[in-house]
């Protein structure tokens, strides 16, 4: 019961809903991408980011001191139709700016 509440409240808030929709759309991006494309500060997109991983539905891939995040891989049914739900919503979505280069 623990586990789907988490995933629930992980959901319970419009700006995770965009990001986990721009993370679908876009595949793997890092948090400095996600910060210039919805123009918000690095801690706050890293505050959703840690929900939505917690929630079940993100993984991260570190490369040095970058973060990386996408769709956990395989993901189960409830999680799949969950993101499925989320692409049928109406929402403005903003378009991928990189802000960051690798090294």
């Amino acid at each position: 019961m623990e586990i789907f509440l988490q995933t629930i409240g992980s959901i319970n808030d419009e700006t995770r809903i965009k990001i986990l929709r721009f993370i679908n759309e876009n595949g793997e991006v890092c948090v400095c991408d996600i910060e210039s494309s919805f123009n918000m500060i690095q801690s706050r997109i890293s505050r959703h980011l840690k929900i939505l991983r917690d929630g079940g539905f993100l993984k991260v891939r570190r490369e040095g001191r970058w973060a990386y995040y996408s769709i956990r891989s395989p993901i189960d049914k409830f999680r799949e139709n969950v993101l499925n739900e989320i692409a049928c919503l109406d929402l403005e979505i903003p378009q991928l700016k990189k802000g960051c280069e690798i090294e």
